[in-house]
């Protein structure tokens, strides 16, 4: 992997992170594009930690808050809506076989962009409906944080926007937009930490063995792309949400759907 592909990766990663067009979506089409196989597991975890330290730094008020007095209503919200996607997770590596695996491959990569598509259109009919009514994070409740769970669990498939399904559902829910972007990017963090640690148990035989497969200087590059991208991305979704619509997100997922649909059946992904 030279310098300049992990730049380029560790860019996609940190915006695409908090962007609502999935990370995990792009980083495989890219991977596939440029041929990266080799220490692409553990510079994918790397990078996922890079982004991790950037949302960290964003809310570390708000973290420092609850680390200070963690018997609360938010940690308590956090911790409900993160469970779903973690017995989802599991039992989707453990029961769907064949169809994991070429979920992960990207054979269903095309697709999974247009649903990211059609879910920030959903959630631009939702927020034009106006803020009368809707909630603040301090009233957020039990179903909620279930539901925001629930649909965060679509976001394990790559080409499916973690944060486009969790500020959907947070909108549909009845939270006011401030509130449904600052929900999803807390959700953020312990969905991160929990996909670092599936991913670095699926590449601990080659960290073990200290093949990395990435030269030192190449995973600090992306590493530092994707900590860079990645604060300002969410920093710059926060004010998005709270005052634009996400149809110019929404555009862009249906074109590059439909384009990966096209080269997966001419055969050149």
């Amino acid at each position: 992997m030279t310098i300049w592909i992990a730049l380029l990766l560790g860019v996609v990663q940190g915006l695409c992170e908090f962007l609502p067009v999935s990370s995990s979506g792009h980083l495989l089409l890219l991977s596939k594009l440029f041929g990266v196989e080799e220490g692409g597991a553990f510079f994918t975890v790397m990078l996922h930690l890079a982004t991790l330290v950037a949302v960290c730094i964003v809310y570390r008020k708000t973290l420092w808050e609850l680390l200070k007095k963690p018997i609360q209503k938010l940690t308590g919200m956090l911790i409900l809506a993160t469970v779903p996607t973690v017995i989802f997770a599991l039992l989707l590596k453990k029961v769907a076989g064949g169809f994991y695996a070429d979920m992960q491959d990207g054979s269903y990569l095309g697709v999974a962009f247009l649903l990211t598509s059609v879910l920030l259109l959903i959630c631009d009919a939702l927020m034009a409906k106006g803020a009368e009514g809707r909630r603040d994070l301090s009233q957020i409740k039990v179903k909620d944080a279930l539901i925001i769970g629930g649909m965060q669990c679509i976001g394990v498939f790559p080409g499916v926007s973690r944060s486009g399904s969790t500020i959907t559902s947070a909108v549909s829910s009845g939270l006011d937009r401030k509130a449904a972007a600052d929900f999803s990017f807390l959700m953020s963090i312990p969905a991160i930490l929990g996909g670092l640690v599936l991913e670095a148990w699926d590449a601990k035989d080659a960290i073990l063995a200290g093949n990395l497969g990435v030269p030192i200087p190449a995973l600090l590059v992306g590493m530092l792309a994707a900590g860079l991208t990645g604060y300002f991305a969410v920093r710059f979704m926060i004010r998005l949400i709270t005052k634009r619509k996400l149809w110019g997100f929404a555009i862009y997922t249906a074109l590059l759907g439909a384009a990966v649909i096209v080269l997966q059946l001419i055969g050149k992904v």
